[in-house]
């Protein structure tokens, strides 16, 4: 090899892999402070783990463990026999083993307490391929929900167009259907695997008597003993997900007790016109009609459109005496608003639970005058939000809204993206990631002085954030992704969602022209309530002439964030993680 190649190789491998000279002059000065001859032993690692990584009880097993998962810098000769140099010290601080949350903590809430307890991690309209209004209707979108850990699946069933089997899909729209026995079997395989507490499926039923009999057997049959069914009767109060591990839990609103006069006007309406609606596929009705019936949601969205608790949905009448008795036995989460308004819905009853749907807008509406009441709701009984109806692109909104009143159910379009979507997954990080996160003790207190999100708290702690560099670029996106003739101008926004008095954005200076940025920031973050905070993390690329690129992001809750330093992984903007991207920050509480 000649000596001009090799020095382009040489500068190649140097310019783009991270190197020791590069840490920040706060990691060197760390490095000094426990070393000896530029070694860090093992005795000063676990002093360093314990004095500066807030980790009490590191034992030196512990740092032995780290230095044994750094056996494959060896070849490397970064690696010392004695201990860590600082190469080796600087690819610990940015390797694997260092998460920014705590990894041996598993599940580690109470998980003995009602499932009103709890927030929940929750699907809407779970079989979605895409949009709302003509993607595929699928088993996969359902699968990959459970896999990520999402406990609550929704499903719409419909009868098929000969009205003697079931279907999924979103009613009165042209997304194509998927049988219900497929999705049912494919709920039951993929329930558990990536959390044993419970899977519960909120059905949106549009069927008549004979199908819902049909409904019961698929169900049954395909769950068997996994099926928690207590009976006919309300429950008085949730079991605990502790108690439900490994169960799957029925949610719809039982059949209608008697014929409500409005249906039967309309059925005698119909007969006037010698139509009969029920041969009409269930979507027939609207598909021509998708204006005039979103137009109605941007004004008002308190028609309940689509979900379940909707009492002026269009669906064949059903009473007591023609319901499906099998089909209300396995109905273990009772669903349904009552026939008052917002009052009477939000009314705790001491001998039942029960669970209430409310559209993103009705909730928002319902918060200036039964805020209180709302929390007071969901200390006992399950509130569901859901996205209001002219989502068609399958976004989502801001759930701080709903967790901050204790809502456990707050629903969203899995398949959809954006920053909505990625404080659900950066919530569930929490508790193991097992789908079921532990409501802070300030919205479970009864009596008269509910949470009120929106008070003027006290500060009770601040959190302080070093933003120090980011890598892993230069080999997870193409080398002209965000430039074609020069590497990227990165700079990153840091910042917290949580409480009103909390939530805020900021953001550190671009570096220009370099795959490997050093920003070397710090950001203090006072927190009113921290219970409820979650850490926002973005990283964009600076362009002149166009909108920003995106370059990667993460959410973490702030109540499991391990102080120290600590190497943060990015996920793309669905929330897969990259290869390689990451940063280097550090937490403090002071």
């Amino acid at each position: 090899m000649s000596r001009q190649s090799y020095s382009v190789c040489f500068c190649f491998r140097r310019r783009f892999r991270m190197a020791a000279s590069e840490a920040p002059a706060d990691i060197k000065a760390l490095f000094e402070e426990y070393s000896e001859n530029s070694v860090v032993s093992v005795d000063q690692l676990r002093r360093f783990l314990v004095e500066v990584q807030g980790e009490k009880n590191a034992t030196l097993e512990d740092a032995q463990a780290i230095m044994d998962s750094l056996h494959e810098l060896k070849h490397l000769n970064i690696f010392h026999r004695r201990g860590l140099n600082l190469e080796a010290f600087f690819k610990y601080l940015f390797g694997d083993v260092n998460p920014p949350l705590k990894p041996n903590l598993g599940v580690h809430h109470d998980m003995n307490a009602p499932l009103s307890h709890y927030f929940i991690y929750t699907g809407h309209n779970s079989y979605l391929t895409g949009n709302q209004l003509s993607s595929d209707c699928s088993d996969v979108p359902i699968i990959n929900a459970l896999q990520k850990g999402v406990r609550v699946i929704e499903l719409d069933i419909w009868p098929n167009s000969t009205k003697d089997n079931v279907n999924v899909l979103h009613g009165r729209t042209l997304t194509t259907p998927v049988e219900l026995i497929k999705c049912l079997r494919s709920i039951k395989e993929h329930a558990f695997t990536a959390s044993e507490y419970p899977v519960v499926i909120t059905l949106e039923d549009h069927l008549t008597q004979d199908l819902q009999a049909k409904v019961a057997e698929m169900i049954t049959q395909t769950f068997g003993d996994m099926l928690f069914s207590p009976g006919q009767e309300c429950l008085r109060e949730f079991p605990s997900p502790e108690s439900l591990k490994r169960r799957v839990i029925i949610s719809t609103k039982p059949p209608k007790e008697y014929l409500q006069a409005k249906d039967v006007k309309a059925q005698e309406t119909d007969s006037k016109k010698g139509k009969d609606s029920t041969k009409e596929e269930p979507w027939g009705r609207e598909v021509k009609s998708f204006k005039a019936r979103f137009d109605d949601d941007k004004d008002d969205d308190l028609d309940g459109e689509g979900d379940e608790d909707d009492e002026d949905e269009e669906e064949d009448p059903k009473s007591e005496q023609n319901a499906a008795p099998e089909y209300k036995r396995l109905i273990a989460i009772h669903a349904g608003k009552g026939k008052g308004g917002m009052q009477d819905w939000l009314r705790v009853d001491p001998d039942k639970v029960r669970r209430l749907s409310l559209s993103e807008q009705e909730l928002e509406k319902a918060i200036d005058t039964y805020g209180k009441d709302i929390v007071r709701f969901t200390q006992r009984n399950l509130l569901r939000v859901y996205p209001k109806g002219i989502r068609f692109d399958s976004s989502n909104y801001n759930p701080l809204i709903g967790w901050m009143h204790g809502a456990q159910m707050v629903a969203f379009n899995m398949q959809g993206y954006g920053r909505s979507l990625w404080l659900m997954h950066g919530m569930f990080k929490a508790n193991g990631g097992c789908g079921y996160v532990k409501k802070p003790d300030f919205l479970l207190k009864s009596g008269n002085e509910a949470f009120d999100p929106k008070a003027m708290l006290p500060v009770k702690t601040t959190l302080r954030v070093t933003v120090y560099m980011g890598e892993g670029w230069y080999y997870d996106f193409h080398h002209t992704h965000f430039d074609a003739y020069s590497p990227p101008d990165f700079y990153a926004r840091v910042g917290i969602a949580g409480v009103p008095t909390d939530a805020v954005m900021k953001k550190t200076k671009a570096v220009e022209d370099n795959w490997i940025p050093t920003w070397d920031e710090v950001f203090e973050f006072p927190l009113r309530v921290p219970e409820l905070a979650l850490l926002r993390i973005e990283v964009h690329e600076y362009d002149m002439s166009e909108k920003d690129d995106f370059a990667g992001q993460t959410c973490l809750p702030v109540s499991e964030l391990r102080k120290g330093i600590r190497a943060v992984p990015l996920h793309t903007r669905k929330g897969v993680k990259y290869n390689s991207v990451k940063l280097l920050m550090r937490f403090e509480f002071v």
